[in-house]
């Protein structure tokens, strides 16, 4: 359920806005995404598991707050985001 290091590297590399950036929203936006469409597909198979639904509740959230403040204050890199990763319809 975790991600690799691989896979979490090849996303940051994507979304980072500089060589050294590890943290910035775009990336912590994108790495959320990441688990969240990761812990869906474990859920198609585990219905009953509870526990990880919960850690999901918390990361959809997290992803959440963190798009709306993109939204208030970088709005070009929140348009940016939401094409890259088709979160919006």
């Amino acid at each position: 359920m975790a991600l690799t290091k691989e896979k979490k590297t090849t996303v940051v590399k994507k979304f980072q806005r500089s060589e050294k950036d590890t943290g910035s929203d775009d990336v912590q936006i994108a790495l959320l995404t990441t688990r969240i469409n990761e812990l869906t597909k474990h859920f198609a198979v585990n219905k009953k598991d509870h526990h990880s639904r919960l850690g999901l509740i918390k990361m959809v959230e997290r992803r959440k707050r963190l798009l709306n403040y993109m939204q208030k204050t970088y709005p070009e890199r929140y348009q940016k985001i939401i094409k890259e990763l088709e979160l919006r319809k």
